[in-house]
């Protein structure tokens, strides 16, 4: 439990910094919400066991004055609802506020070096923990520090109350009502934390099993998988099922106990009025108001009840998302890229190596590697060379091991095609918001797919289905067109396009970069033949640097495939 506890500090606050002064705003109204229902129903008892006493005798109804606590009562009921419609919408603004900024930060947290290629990893657990886990933070305000806070105010009250009748009753009652309903809920808390995270870990299961099924089912019905993936999901179910069985078991039981300690503490309050009804001290009226206002007071222990069996389901979730949410901000860290030291250099390598995760070598050995502004660029090698890791280290999405890089902004066009469900103008419009349609349509036809420039508004499905391969990988290549950045790095960019439609993408491509810096991996010469400058990479290491002219310039451009 202390555990659990040390998890939810950060978020805690973090919760407090995002939410400001509407989180306390929230706590307040909800002590006036509970502490109004306090007096109402307290008010009331009072009100009717008097109202019944005074009408025995003509003389006392006539002299009972019915109107000061009849306002009483309309009061505090006025007050009550008044009070939690706005502590309703004061705790939820601040809550969803919380976790839009929560959220935010998770995206910039992502947005790092690396980031993308521990998406394509982990794709179902990252989503989880943008989504789900957030969305569980919200029980550790929402289900826990409000309703603690209520119960605090309530019991504290209802002690003083009742301590204006006898200070032994008010001690005793507060006391039972804070050791005994928050016993009740610690106690579900720990019950329910194993059945908590199991139900957690096999929500996670269910849906990531789900989505596999559903989105490669053509596969699994070709490799004869499609049955026990089937299993998979049925027993990912069942054991959500059974979590969910074990925690509604939980809270029976704890709804169960607080009962039986309602029923004891009005059991007992009720002995001690009477005995001081019977002695004189209080009449029937007071001792009506003293028993309902300590039911009242139990009426938040149910609401912490409840909540409590959330924190464990909050407590995951504030583990997972901790680190990232105790970060002050994710663009404080070390950039993988600096900007360009000076004019003229588009992009510098100083001793800058590579290494992919888990490897302890280097997958691309240090480079000392000088780009001036208006270059163009071919690094060439044989598969698994280090090209594609040395354009990764160029345009930062992966940070150096060793050494450092410094370059200008750039716009990098790997080999990886991603296009969304979406139209196709707000596809491209992706590199460049406020292009207008000529401009894309300009874009459309810099990439070869003049034949697309009047079918803006035509939706694409998702992965940019209904597309071919070729027209996809087009596609990628006019948002890069889009980009005014001055450093363009390309990874194969007419890679399965026949020879005629890459040339003539490949002498749009020229036309466009005029003025600016253009970098191309590739195994294919005729995309090699646009550039001035040869990187051939072997094993991770550069082995040459070849200017057109040099000797062994062409003899690197005839090593490479023909077109």
């Amino acid at each position: 439990m202390s555990g659990d506890l040390n998890a939810l500090r950060p978020v805690v606050r973090a919760l407090a910094r995002e939410g400001g002064l509407r989180l306390h705003a929230g706590m307040g109204l909800a002590v006036v919400t509970a502490l109004a229902g306090l007096g109402l129903l307290a008010l009331s008892g009072w009100f009717i066991t008097a109202t019944a006493l005074a009408g025995l005798t003509a003389a006392a109804a006539l002299a009972f004055d019915v109107f000061v606590p009849g306002a009483g009562v309309r009061g505090f009921a006025l007050l009550r609802t008044a009070a939690r419609y706005g502590e309703r919408v004061t705790t939820h603004d601040a809550t969803l506020k919380a976790l839009a900024a929560f959220r935010e930060r998770l995206f910039r947290g992502w947005a790092r070096p690396q980031a993308a290629r521990t998406l394509l990893a982990r794709p179902a657990r990252l989503l989880f923990r943008l989504t789900s886990d957030v969305d569980a933070l919200d029980a550790l305000y929402l289900r826990g520090i409000i309703p603690l806070v209520a119960c605090a105010a309530t019991a504290a009250v209802a002690a003083i109350l009742l301590s204006f009748l006898d200070f032994r009753l008010g001690l005793a009652a507060g006391g039972a009502l804070l050791v005994g309903g928050l016993g009740v809920a610690v106690l579900a808390a720990r019950a329910a934390r194993r059945p908590t995270r199991r139900r957690a870990y096999a929500g996670e299961a269910l849906r990531a099993r789900v989505v596999d099924m559903v989105r490669g089912q053509t596969e699994l019905v070709m490799a004869g998988r499609l049955a026990p993936q089937t299993d998979a999901v049925m027993a990912a179910d069942a054991r959500q099922a059974q979590a969910d069985d074990a925690l509604n078991r939980i809270e029976v039981r704890a709804g169960a106990a607080l009962t039986l300690l309602t029923g004891a503490l009005l059991a007992g309050v009720l002995a001690a009025a009477a005995h001081l009804a019977e002695g004189g001290t209080i009449g029937a009226p007071i001792a009506a108001m003293a028993l309902l206002a300590v039911f009242a007071a139990v009426e938040p222990f149910g609401a912490l009840r409840r909540g409590a069996l959330e924190i464990g389901r909050a407590a995951l979730a504030a583990k997972r998302l901790a680190p990232r949410l105790s970060d002050t901000d994710s663009s404080a860290e070390d950039a993988p890229v600096a900007p360009s030291p000076e004019p003229g250099v588009a992009l510098r390598l100083a001793e800058a190596a590579a290494r992919h995760a888990g490897d302890r070598g280097f997958a691309l050995a240090p480079v000392t590697l000088t780009l001036r502004a208006g270059e163009r660029v071919a690094i060439v090698g044989p598969s698994g060379a280090g090209k594609s890791t040395l354009m990764a280290l160029m345009a930062g999405e992966i940070a150096p091991a060793a050494g450092s890089v410094t370059a200008a902004p750039a716009a990098w066009l790997s080999q990886r095609t991603t296009l969304f469900r979406d139209s196709l103008r707000d596809n491209l419009r992706l590199a460049a918001p406020d292009a207008d349609d000529a401009r894309l349509r300009d874009a459309l036809s810099g990439a070869g797919l003049g034949a697309f420039a009047g079918r803006l508004d035509a939706p694409l499905g998702e992965g940019g289905m209904g597309l071919s391969g070729g027209q996809s990988r087009r596609l990628a290549l006019a948002r890069l067109l889009l980009s005014d950045a001055p450093l363009w790095l390309l990874d194969e960019p007419t890679d399965g396009l026949d020879g005629p439609t890459a040339r003539d993408v490949l002498r749009r491509l020229v036309a466009k970069t005029r003025g600016r810096t253009l970098v191309v991996a590739t195994h294919l010469r005729r995309e090699a033949d646009v550039c001035d400058r040869v990187i051939v990479l072997e094993g991770g290491r550069v082995v040459a640097d070849l200017a057109r002219g040099a000797p062994d310039f062409r003899s690197a451009l005839d090593r490479l495939r023909p077109d």
